[in-house]
């Protein structure tokens, strides 16, 4: 099976997934039903997820055992998603060229179905679907909620709120993303590799490291593209962050030096893999995915 199509299984198995742990829609529905499955259906690329699969069978899991986090993780990043378009946030009208949450439906509503994600994700994690032993369980849930919250992305989206208008450093820049973007995608891969039993804490070690570099490479790409992509590819409105004077690599670095520091964190990402044997092509795969992607 070649790359693309390991991509797409992954990703058709993670949204037949949610489809089922989601509250189940009827014509009765409540909207706050309707906004939950809007907001995990409309699309996305699914890297989240796609890294804890991604991780747990590169270290020999059954894919089974990968469901209840890979769910999770999205349903976090869906959440986090519809909170931060609001108009109190970042005020976004468009995501994954659709209407955003609280467009299609109204503010209220999407709080509440962001709220009602994250509530879901951990509910899934402490429930009897992973067939994971107690102390796993007990140790994903922990993951996932620092990440999601003041050591994590909350606190990036917090700095990035403030930071608007202003010109950081890199490193502030970095420490802002480490937060908001890198928080996640850390997670996503320390899931997958601890639902797929007990390694040496080297390895672990190793799979953090590699997980921070392209997760600081996510952002640097979609910095770059809030500059040279278009709003019908990006699914969002294209300039959005130029437009709210937002601090990005490309305003610090210039558009070269910006693209100089994602091949940077590409290379360091590899470099963390390089003595791991060849079923972690995956994740070499996914690190030049995220380099290369267009939106």
């Amino acid at each position: 099976m070649d790359f693309e199509q390991r991509l797409a299984g992954y990703r058709d198995r993670v949204n037949g997934k949610m489809a089922t742990f989601l509250p189940p829609l009827s014509d009765s529905s409540t909207r706050l039903r309707k906004a939950m499955h809007y907001a995990v259906t409309n699309g996305g690329k699914r890297v989240r997820p796609i890294l804890t699969y991604a991780t747990g069978e590169a270290l020999g899991a059954d894919l089974s055992l990968l469901d209840a986090p890979a769910c999770a993780v999205e349903m976090v990043h869906a959440y986090s998603l519809v909170h931060d378009d609001l108009p109190a946030m970042d005020d976004d009208d468009l995501r994954r060229g659709m209407p955003t949450c609280h467009k299609q439906f109204d503010e209220a509503t999407a709080i509440l179905a962001g709220d009602a994600l994250q509530a879901l994700a951990f509910t899934l994690l402490a429930s009897d679907h992973n067939a994971l032993a107690p102390e796993r369980q007990i140790r994903i849930i922990q993951i996932l909620g620092d990440a999601s919250g003041a050591n994590g992305m909350a606190e990036g989206q917090a700095i990035d709120l403030e930071s608007v208008g202003q010109s950081l450093s890199l490193d502030a820049l970095e420490n802002m993303h480490c937060h908001k973007t890198g928080a996640l995608i850390r997670a996503s891969v320390q899931m997958g590799a601890l639902a797929a039993g007990e390694h040496p804490q080297g390895m672990l070690d190793t799979l953090d490291r590699y997980a921070g570099a392209i997760g600081l490479g996510f952002q640097i790409v979609d910095d770059i593209l809030d500059v040279t992509g278009d709003t019908q590819t990006l699914g969002k409105p294209q300039g959005s962050d130029m437009a709210m004077n937002k601090p990005t690599y490309p305003a610090l670095l210039g558009l070269e030096g910006a693209r100089r520091h994602s091949r940077d964190t590409h290379e360091q990402a590899l470099a963390h893999l390089q003595d791991l044997p060849a079923s972690f092509d995956i994740l070499r795969d996914l690190s030049n995915y995220i380099m290369d992607r267009t939106y």
